[in-house]
C-alpha cells in the first residue's frame, strides 16, 4: 500500500502545506483520494506527483465534516464521496461563531457527488473498508468536547471514522483526526474485520499534550504491537515527542509517499 500525503501541516521539499489533512490511498487495484484539507493544496500537490485528482481518483472518502478535511471538496466534482451522514451539519468551537463545519451544504455535495452516507461500515474494496460511526468504549477517549453543534447540543463529531486496509492478514488504519480516539478507531477496525494484527496507524491522532491519555494510547500500541506509526496534522509537539520516544517513525510531511509493507 502507498499514501501519498498531498496535504498536511508540514511541508515537505518543493510542496505547499496548510492547516488539514488529505491523502491518496493506493491499495491493489485501488486508489482513493482520503479528505481533502481546506483549499486546492491537495490538487496543486498531487500534479508535482504526476497524478490528476480530477481524471485519476474516482471514490473520495471524507473522515469527518470539518473544514479541514472538507472544504476541498468545492473543488472536485463527479465522484462517489462516502461518509457519515452527520458530515453535513454546522458546527461550532463553544466560545466562537465561526462555523467550523463544510462550506458546501449537503445539497450542493449531492448535486456535485455521487454521495454514499452510512453509520455503518463499507466496504470500498475487497482489502479497504470505511469505518462508519466508531464506538466509543474505551475510559480514556472522547470523553469531553470544546465543540457544539448548531443547535447548541455539545458536539462529540459522531461522525468522526477512519479507513482500514488489509494486507498479509494485517491492518493498516488511516485516520483523519480520531475525535473518536485512535484506541476506539483500531478496536473497531478489528471488530469490523476480524483481525487482530496491527501493521501500521497513520494520520492524525488528535492528542495535544504528553498527559495521561497519550501515556494510556501509547501503552496500548504497544500491548497491541503495532509495527509502524505515523502520527500527523493534529497531533501535537508535546504528544508527538512521547510517540517519538516509543516509536521510531519519519515526520509525516507533503509530498511524501509512505510506502507500507
Amino acid at each position: 500500500m502507498n499514501i501519498f500525503v498531498l496535504t498536511d501541516n508540514l511541508a515537505g521539499g518543493n510542496f505547499l502545506a496548510e492547516h488539514g489533512l488529505s491523502y491518496i490511498i493506493a491499495h491493489e487495484n485501488k486508489s482513493i483520494l482520503f479528505d481533502t484539507g481546506h483549499s486546492d493544496v491537495f490538487i496543486k500537490n498531487a500534479e508535482k506527483l504526476n497524478i490528476n485528482i480530477q481524471t485519476d481518483i474516482d471514490t473520495v472518502v471524507l473522515s469527518h465534516g470539518h473544514w479541514d478535511h472538507g472544504n476541498g471538496l468545492q473543488y472536485i466534482k463527479d465522484k462517489t464521496l462516502i461518509t457519515h451522514p452527520n458530515s453535513f451539519i454546522k458546527r461550532y468551537r463553544k466560545k466562537g461563531t465561526l462555523n467550523i463545519g463544510l462550506d458546501l451544504s449537503q445539497a450542493e455535495i449531492e448535486d456535485r457527488f455521487n454521495l454514499i452516507t452510512t453509520r455503518k461500515s463499507y466496504k470500498i474494496s475487497d482489502s479497504l473498508f470505511f469505518l462508519g460511526e466508531i464506538p466509543r468504549l474505551n475510559d480514556f477517549e472522547a470523553k469531553s468536547t470544546l465543540f457544539v453543534t448548531e443547535n447548541g447540543d455539545d458536539d462529540y463529531i459522531i461522525d468522526d471514522s477512519a479507513i482500514v486496509s488489509i494486507e498479509n492478514n494485517e491492518l493498516n488504519i488511516i485516520t483523519g483526526c480520531s475525535h473518536s480516539g485512535i484506541c476506539n478507531i483500531i478496536n473497531h477496525a478489528v471488530q469490523v474485520t476480524g483481525i487482530s494484527k496491527i501493521n501500521a496507524v497513520i494520520g492524525g491522532f488528535h492528542l495535544k499534550h504528553d498527559n495521561e491519555q497519550t501515556k494510556k494510547t501509547i501503552a496500548y500500541l504497544k500491548f497491541l504491537g503495532v509495527k509502524k506509526i505515523f502520527p500527523s496534522h493534529c497531533t501535537e509537539l508535546p504528544a508527538l515527542c512521547a510517540f517519538h520516544k516509543e516509536f521510531n517513525f519519519t515526520p509525516v510531511k507533503t509530498g511524501m509517499n509512505i510506502h507500507i509493507t
